[in-house]
């Protein structure tokens, strides 16, 4: 078969400035008047975010302004810590003589990075023991044969039907009885089963023949190795994308640690977040510190995101496939 050149096929004058159009021209036209409530929707998004940034470099008397000011006049860093702070030739009553972010939480080692602390060790422990039992838990319900095996799977997925705020009061005696309150386990052990990671999980694998996991149980491989060399690595781009839910939901969970965490010690970043805006509810002062404190909160959930956004679209695509 001969392949014809592009430039022979296609004449030159359509090309041309005074010759035709080229057929997609039109559609190209179009298909920007449709990206424009793409770009409206993503500045509807980002402008919050960018507010927030850029408030937490603002003095008191700039947040006061109105209209307020898109960028900011001077770039302080007063908001995360303030030099000036405890002066006895400031005024005890002007509101921008105010501790930094970086100056409060004196009551617990290291200040706000105590609490950035404890979330990266709770946030990081649930969501690696999470995605490992509910791997485990996706491969014996996909790949196993037993008895009963299709109750259990109804059974998990009909508690994705029952709201999380129903089990707060068993959960909380569970964990009083056991003496666990204001500790990690009250943190993690109510966190492990996730019963949508389980069925995406499934759902999954399902995509897997079942003649790879049976091949390798006659070269007599064990069902943890089954499970640790084939189906973990197979499972990578599901898990991945499952992991940022996972880790940005406990990240960003509020009611369970404010119910269970009775010392400052044992506060997530959520939990120290509404503390420091209730100490300082109706001080002006206070707008840009918490502005501040937000945006720190949300660096490492963002950050999470871009690292891992391949494997996330890759997983959310290959999980529909069958």
């Amino acid at each position: 078969m001969t392949i014809i050149d592009q430039e022979e096929f296609v004449p030159k004058d359509t090309f041309d400035a005074g010759g035709f159009s080229s057929p997609f021209e039109k559609r190209s036209k179009w298909s920007k008047l449709r990206r424009i409530p793409l770009y409206l929707t993503t500045i509807i998004m980002v402008a919050p975010y960018y507010w927030m940034i850029t408030s937490s470099f603002k003095s008191v008397q700039e947040l006061q302004k109105v209209p307020p000011t898109v960028v900011p006049n001077k770039w302080l860093l007063v908001n995360y810590f303030n030099t000036n702070f405890g002066n006895v030739n400031n005024n005890s009553t002007d509101p921008s003589n105010q501790r930094g972010l970086f100056q409060r939480f004196e009551e617990v080692q290291f200040g706000f990075f105590h609490y950035v602390l404890n979330s990266l060790f709770i946030v990081v422990t649930i969501t690696v023991a999470t995605m490992l039992i509910s791997s485990l838990a996706a491969y014996v319900v996909s790949k196993h044969r037993m008895k009963g095996k299709r109750l259990i799977y109804l059974t998990i997925i009909g508690s994705m039907m029952v709201p999380w705020q129903v089990g707060i009061i068993p959960n909380f005696l569970t964990m009083s009885n056991l003496n666990w309150l204001d500790t990690y386990w009250a943190y993690i052990i109510p966190a492990l089963p996730k019963a949508f990671i389980v069925f995406f999980l499934v759902q999954y694998l399902s995509s897997i023949p079942d003649e790879l996991v049976e091949s390798a149980r006659i070269d007599r491989a064990s069902e943890f190795t089954i499970w640790w060399r084939i189906i973990l690595p197979l499972l990578k781009p599901a898990m991945i994308a499952m992991m940022i839910f996972a880790s940005i939901g406990e990240w960003n969970n509020f009611l369970w640690p404010m119910i269970i965490a009775n010392s400052p010690e044992m506060w997530n970043l959520p939990v120290a977040l509404s503390m420091l805006r209730n100490n300082g509810a109706g001080n002006i002062g206070m707008q840009g510190i918490i502005m501040g404190a937000s945006l720190l909160a949300s660096i490492p959930t963002v950050l999470l995101f871009l690292v891992a956004q391949k494997h996330f679209i890759r997983g959310i695509a290959l999980s529909g496939i069958k």
